[in-house]
């Protein structure tokens, strides 16, 4: 999917989801493999870190609304709003100061170092650099730079979760 269309997409949903309490965490269009309905998917959270089955519900059909009437994608999709999950995206520089301490994949758009892939401990946040302990040394990645970003899916993740009040 074009990021203009996912920038327009934003932008139409992200006030109601703000709005209706939540955070706006990704927007993506997932083409069907098989030549079906693509996938519209919308990530969105409390700013506490939970989201519910009936805060999905709610999200889903208030930007409904808005995606029927503005209509922004001209092919059939279907609508998919969920939680980032626990081995989730990290899409805004506050999810990279957040989760520092735990293991994460990171893909740049450009290669740093002749490298385009990292996977390591996140430390933080300096200013726009993403600092990561990869293999003993501390790497700095520009956070502009990042095409995508996720958690690791590690015992120390799954812990963190479970203490998690729900």
């Amino acid at each position: 999917m074009s990021s203009l269309l996912t920038d327009k997409i934003t932008v139409l949903i992200e006030p109601t989801i703000e709005a209706l309490g939540y955070e706006l965490v990704r927007v993506q269009l997932f083409s069907s493999p098989r030549g079906g309905p693509s996938t519209l998917q919308v990530m969105a959270e409390a700013s506490d870190g939970t989201m519910t089955v009936e805060a999905c519900a709610k999200i889903s059909r208030e930007i409904s609304v808005i995606l029927d009437v503005d209509d922004p994608i001209n092919t059939e999709y279907v609508l998919e709003v969920s939680s980032p999950g626990m081995d989730r995206p990290l899409t805004r520089l506050k999810d990279f100061v957040n989760y520092a301490g735990y293991e994460t994949k990171v893909e740049m758009s450009e290669a740093v170092s002749q490298r385009r892939r990292y996977r390591g401990k996140l430390l933080g946040v300096e200013k726009e650099l993403i600092l990561m302990d990869v293999e003993g040394e501390v790497v700095k990645l520009n956070f502009t730079d990042i095409q995508k970003a996720k958690l690791v899916m590690t015992d120390d993740l799954v812990a963190a979760a479970s203490a998690r009040p729900s």
